[in-house]
């Protein structure tokens, strides 16, 4: 598939959130996970995604999503297949060891981008191992009732088996 490029999507700046406390495996760790949700979340460039993080071993933990960076790339594929400016917004980023939290914003419509009262909040935690992304888990907060009504239509089907912890 071709990416499709959304010029309005945002732009994830890791800079804005790099914290002088980090180390440089930290920081390291945080410009991977940053560059894999710019290209997957707000570019939909999953061809991108499975050329550079297709090889790594990546334990998916969120129920919906099959295992491996070709399950979330399919998912994300089928997912802006409905909801083409679909966009994820980071408010904030944790970095600690081997592990990056990111606190995000995300909206199904562009015109939705912003409005604190549309969309989703999405908590992803990543474990990486060797710089490499291992693992995913997320915790989702619908914030409106289009969004409840998504959730309750996409939500459910279980796609790998392993734990949610």
């Amino acid at each position: 598939m071709t990416a499709t490029k959304h010029i309005a999507s945002p732009y994830i700046d890791v800079d804005a959130h790099h914290q002088n406390h980090w180390t440089a495996e930290e920081a390291h760790n945080a410009r991977v996970v940053v560059d894999f949700l710019q290209h997957l979340m707000n570019e939909h460039d999953v061809d991108y995604i499975r050329q550079t993080y297709g090889q790594s071993v990546y334990r998916q933990h969120n129920r919906s999503i099959p295992n491996g960076i070709h399950g979330v790339a399919g998912y994300v594929e089928e997912l802006t297949k409905r909801f083409p400016e679909y966009s994820y917004d980071v408010k904030r980023m944790l970095a600690s060891g081997d592990f990056v939290v990111v606190h995000s914003h995300v909206t199904m419509k562009a015109k939705q981008r912003g409005d604190a009262s549309q969309g989703f909040i999405i908590t992803d935690t990543f474990r990486l191992e060797n710089g490499q992304l291992a693992e995913h888990w997320d915790a989702i907060q619908p914030i409106d009732v289009s969004t409840r009504l998504i959730f309750l239509m996409i939500g459910g089907k279980i796609a790998n088996d392993n734990s949610t912890f």
